[in-house]
């Protein structure tokens, strides 16, 4: 067979570049014939299959294939699995086969299905024939629930009228703030309304208290006025109203005043935009969207119906209850295959058993190993807690781990790691942790395993340890079965009939039981010598440890626990003792008759602390309270403690499916924060089984996720076209000829279709139309990010930016600028905005992820070399930034503009002190023209400042100089009445966030296993503790912050200095 060309950046990512738009595919028939031909590279995979027909004609055999619609064409993808391509509207540059090799298949009934399966394969980044292929009965049980209850969503969406679907699919973006505005804008405010049907604008003056429904009525008065009544265009309900710039829809029952996108403007000085739009345009949508749903349903009436879900299993005589097996708990240590030592080293196994991060009894140890290819001990490890009382959610951990003798200075395994996580035993031994691997005792259907199982194991191992045990590790074992460590492990049989866990109402039976036996309501009560000792426990940061003391007091109170403090039962449920059935049935019993927690409080018991089914269930009980809003700001967390579920059905899964599948862009962003993560090994079978079941309730959806896909591929590609030239090319002649070649790029017909209408997929409410190429760029920063600039579609002349990255982990960003959001949300509750700029981030991929470009903004470093001819000089020059607001902002929009610049300054001075945000310099804090400060770039955060030579370069807490005071106070050294007013805004915030200590530090801990690089460990959290002053009085922790501010003042000119030494580095 002759080489195809086999250069995949070439093949795919430069395409057109050198005028070849053609490509040499292979294609194999089912005939047996083999044909290499030529075919352009943006064709769809359809017009290929009709030119390989013609093509094939004049082959042998070609009588013999049959019809060209029995057959599709299968490929090996860039993750090297057989992919069917039976979406054959896809181009072949979109598709990107890992060689130019297409094989024909003959295609099997039911294509429609396929072709849905295939799409929804395509688009999570894993094929759903991968999860066939697992022959994993928790799996099967899982989909085939969740294309039940998917089924069912869709039939519900057919049955709504319209306007109810665009109210679910588009609720209001609404805001609650400090009520001054109203007071502000008392004689009215300007709005522009845009009438859909015509280029005609008119400007209306309404009260902010007037409602959506009295503006359109005053917005068709006036057109009625102006165009007269032979141009009449409707009634008040022929009109929907719209944020003119977004999809983004007002309705009738809200005043303006609540509106977000109103008061935004307000704040920023702007008049609001918005548009009367007809409802046939929101019908035409709407009947959209039920058409690709009635397709499949259609579909899927004519197949066989889906078998009904199981019944709740019921106590037969065929089970025997866990509660009645008294025997220790024991498990036989078979062997340890591939381990990853010297052949001279002893191998040794460590066993723990854990409720969360609780060690239920003493570990069990093996014997050592000393064999040089299989280590075999077939030993039983007995653990000192009866069968009987294992909780539900127990987890059995594993560590395999060399010892050695003596400590030797060269690395004594062959594991990269055993340095860093060596812990010394007793005198002259030393334990190398080789490989960990975690498992459930108990089965998703609550039945107590049995059997021979093989454990293959992980070998990266994180910076905590719990006796060289992993137990907040995943429960998935590693699927890399190649090269990994193999534990062989052996359940035994305590009964010969299955051993199961009780039901609910059995756990409820025991309570009453128990509580009949002793007065246990009037038992747990104290005086007031007692309420006091727990009101002090219970008011604790969640880091605080409890003693053995403190958590029987709080487990014999708990009654008081309930009527006095019911948002501290985290610190209940750490007192309870789990490794005894009887205290795990009183506390499930008081958990039914426990107070409602807020969200924020009930998001605390979603930690891996807190693995009991029914507290989790609890928790996201007290969730579904929130607003959509509300929980599109603790999204990002609630995805991530999807890791600590040990199984797939679970109440948050279901939870997050649910409002995902009601409301567009809670799903959307469920999507990208599944998606991203799909490359982890540990969570991509888990991840993918939301993702499919997601897709499946909201079909509609689909098409407008791919289409976002398939635009982020495409500027991978010109990425990775980029950075393979820069490699090559150094001269600026050659980095002209680059951008050259980057606008030629983006200029093919291929990229411009897949690049062009979409939604963005930093917010799904802005439609992007196409790409203003000549103003798209690549920046000159290491992995060469791409400075994309989009036509917005709903608002003729509006440009937004967007910034590609592709090689930096987002993740981390993603992270701090949530954290900003929610501290300007907590602010402005507490009626102070500190007018701060929480700007779109959203990681897409490994390591790839989109930037929001804030309009009308430039950075620090700029402004100043602007205004100076040196570098050096320009770091030291106090009036740049003042001069640059002046000339931007004229008469009384100067004051305003200063204010603005107040007011955020003393947001991002405590938001970077608190969140220990650090490598500041004057590239990264940038100003709007509207007075606005900012800052970007959270590599580091929690303290992890910089250092050079061992020292750390940041001297200060947060950035405050000189030339901020400077624009603060106007350019007068005599205004202290301004720079008192700041430092009053900085107090107050520091003071509302404290408040809020407890939730940061939740949220932070709800992160733990996320893999961020500098958030690993309960360690790293202690930073928040300390820079909140949690424990200390108001005025203590008041006094720790003004010390900081007058540090920050006094060593700014170590500030300067550091900027200066950033612009002499960083000239252009």
């Amino acid at each position: 067979m002759p080489p195809a060309k086999t250069d995949q950046l070439d093949l795919w990512a430069e395409s057109g570049l050198d005028g070849d738009d053609q490509v040499i595919v292979d294609f194999l028939l089912p005939t047996g014939v083999y044909i290499q031909m030529e075919v352009p590279r943006e064709s769809t995979i359809q017009h290929i299959k009709l030119l390989l027909w013609k093509e094939a004609q004049t082959y042998p055999f070609f009588s013999l294939l049959g019809e060209m619609e029995g057959h599709m064409f299968e490929c090996v993808n860039q993750a090297a699995v057989h992919e069917e391509l039976e979406d054959e509207s896809r181009r072949l540059c979109d598709v990107r086969p890992f060689l130019p090799v297409l094989k024909l298949i003959t295609r099997n009934c039911g294509r429609a299905e396929r072709l849905l399966d295939s799409k929804i394969g395509v688009l999570i980044g894993k094929g759903l024939h991968e999860l066939d292929a697992l022959q994993d009965q928790e799996v099967k049980d899982f989909r085939t629930k969740m294309k039940r209850i998917s089924e069912e969503k869709m039939q519900r969406v057919q049955m709504m009228p319209w306007g109810e679907w665009l109210q679910s699919c588009y609720s209001p973006q609404l805001e609650t703030g400090p009520d001054n505005l109203i007071d502000k804008h008392e004689g009215g405010i300007k709005i522009t309304m845009h009438y859909e049907q015509s280029q005609d604008t008119a400007s209306l003056k309404v009260s902010l208290n007037c409602t959506v429904s009295e503006l359109m009525d005053q917005a068709l008065k006036k057109w009625q006025t102006t165009h007269g009544p032979e141009e009449d265009i409707g009634a008040r309900s022929d009109y929907v109203l719209r944020v003119s710039a977004k999809l983004e829809f007002l309705f009738d029952d809200h005043s303006l005043n609540q509106c977000k996108y109103i008061r935004d403007c307000l704040l920023a000085n702007e008049s609001p935009h918005l548009t009367m739009v007809h409802v046939n345009f929101v019908k035409a949508m709407f009947d959209k969207e039920i058409s690709t749903i009635g397709s499949v349903l259609a579909r899927k009436m004519s197949n066989p119906p889906l078998p009904l879900p199981p019944k709740k299993r019921t106590p037969t005589q065929l089970h025997t209850c866990v509660w009645k097996v008294n025997s220790l708990f024991r498990i036989n240590l078979v062997k340890g295959i591939k381990v990853n030592a010297e052949d001279t080293a002893k191998i040794q196994v460590r066993a723990g058993l854990f409720h969360g991060a609780e060690l239920l009894c003493k570990p069990a140890v093996s014997s050592e190993s000393s064999s040089r290819s299989e280590h075999v001990w077939n030993k039983t490890l007995e653990f000192d807690i009866p069968v009987c009382d294992l909780p539900r959610m127990a987890r059995l951990c594993f560590a395999i781990y060399a010892v050695m003798d003596k400590v030797k200075k060269q690395r004594s395994t062959k594991n990269t790691h055993q340095n860093k996580y060596q812990t010394i035993r007793k005198a002259g031994k030393v334990h190398y942790p080789i490989a960990w691997v975690n498992t459930m005792v108990f089965d998703y259907r609550g039945q107590l395993k049995t059997g021979d199982i093989v454990l293959h194991c992980w070998s990266s191992f994180p910076d905590e340890l719990e006796e060289m045990l992993n137990p907040i590790g995943t429960i998935q074992t590693n699927p890399y079965t190649e090269n990994a460590t193999e534990l062989h492990i052996s359940f035994p049989e305590y009964s010969t009939q299955h051993v199961v866990f009780p039901p609910f109402d059995k756990i409820l039976e025991k309570a009453a039981e128990i509580a009949g036996a002793s007065d246990s309501m009037t038992m747990g009560r104290g005086g007031k010598k007692f309420y006091i000792e727990l009101k002090e426990i219970m008011e604790r940061d969640p880091l605080s440890q409890l003693c053995e003391n403190e958590k029987d007091l709080i487990w014999t109170l708990r009654y008081d626990c309930r009527e006095n403090f019911p948002q501290s039962l985290p610190k209940l449920l750490l007192s309870v003792k789990w490794s005894k059935h009887e205290d795990m049935a009183q506390l499930q019993a008081l958990l039914q008759i426990w107070p409602k927690l807020s969200s924020r409080d009930a998001l605390e018991l979603l930690d891996f602390n807190y693995p009991d089914q029914y507290v989790r269930e609890f928790a996201v009980n007290c969730l579904r309270d929130m607003s959509d809003d509300e929980l599109l700001q603790y999204l990002l967390q609630l995805v991530q403690v999807l890791r600590y579920e040990p199984y797939y059905d679970c109440a948050l899964s279901r939870f997050l499916l649910e409002r995902a599948q009601t409301n567009r862009k809670i799903g959307h962003f469920l999507f990208w924060h599944l998606r991203s993560e799909m490359h982890i090994s540990s969570v991509s079978v888990h991840f993918a089984l939301i993702l499919e079941a997601y897709c499946r309730g909201t079909i509609p959806h689909i098409e407008v996720l791919k289409k976002q896909v398939e635009a982020l591929s495409k500027l991978k590609a010109v990425n990775e076209l980029i950075k393979l030239g820069t490699i090559k090319t150094k001269n600026k002649t050659k980095e002209a000829h680059l951008k050259e070649a980057m606008m030629t790029c983006l200029r093919q017909t291929g990229f411009i279709e897949t690049l062009s209408d979409l939604q963005s997929p930093l917010d799904p409410s802005v439609l992007l139309a196409g790409v203003g190429v000549e103003k798209c760029r690549y920046m000159d920063s290491k992995m060469k990010p791409l400075w994309i600039v989009y036509n917005n579609k709903l608002l003729d002349g509006d440009t937004l930016g967007i910034i590609f990255k592709n090689g930096d982990d987002l993740r981390q960003d993603m992270l701090t600028l949530q954290i900003l959001r929610l501290m300007d949300l907590l602010w402005k509750e507490a009626n102070l905005d500190l007018r701060i700029v929480p700007y779109g981030c959203l990681a897409t991929g490994d390591h790839s992820g989109l930037i929001e470009v804030v309009s009308s903004a430039d950075t620090i470093a700029n402004i100043q070399k602007t205004s100076s001819n040196m570098a050096a000089a320009a770091a030291f020059n106090k009036d740049a930034l003042l001069n640059w607001l002046k000339d931007k902002n004229s008469g009384d929009a100067l004051e305003k503009a200063v204010e603005e610049f107040t007011l955020s300054c003393a947001g991002y001075c405590v938001a970077t002190y608190v969140l220990g945000i650090g490598d500041r310099h004057s590239d990264n804090i940038m100003v709007r023209s509207t007075g606005q400060l900012f800052h970007i770039d959270f590599g580091h955060i929690l303290g992890n400042f910089k250092s050079k030579f061992g020292i750390k370069r940041e001297r200060v807490p947060f950035i405050l100089t000189h030339d901020f005071i400077h624009v603060i106070q106007q350019g007068k050294t005599s205004n202290t009445e301004k720079f008192g007013n700041f430092r009053q805004y900085c107090e107050e915030a520091y003071l509302i966030l404290r408040r809020n200590g407890n939730l940061f530090i939740t949220l932070f801990a709800l992160m733990l296993t996320a893999g961020l690089p500098e958030l690993t460990s309960v360690k790293d959290i202690q930073y928040l503790k300390d820079s909140l002053a949690l424990g200390k009085t108001d005025e203590e922790a008041l006094k720790q912050f003004r010390q900081k501010f007058d540090e920050a003042l006094r060593e700014s000119w170590t500030t300067k200095v550091n900027w200066m030494a950033h612009n002499v580095a960083h000239p252009s």
